[in-house]
């Protein structure tokens, strides 16, 4: 379910004690997946962000209906890229 289908859309509210645990959690494995990240190299590491951007613009898309070809997203990623 995404936010957009809950009854109170769109007002949000959150709570801050729930919330706060979960985020440093999620801070903290991202700090160690960066420090991994770095220590891969320039060549793989470019490889890693690409594949992210790609399945990311691809699940983004998805949301609204709209299904993509992978190979096409990467070809333009890596022109806008240069």
């Amino acid at each position: 379910m995404y936010l957009y289908n809950l009854p109170n859309w769109p007002i949000f509210e959150w709570n801050s004690a729930k919330l706060l645990p979960l985020l440093s959690y999620v801070s903290d494995r991202q700090g160690k997946l960066i420090g991994k990240m770095g220590a891969l190299g320039f060549e793989l590491r470019n490889e890693a962000n690409l594949e992210i951007l790609t399945t990311e613009i691809i699940k983004l898309t998805e949301i609204e209906a709209e299904f993509l070809d992978r190979d096409q997203v990467r070809s333009s990623i890596v022109r806008q890229l240069g």
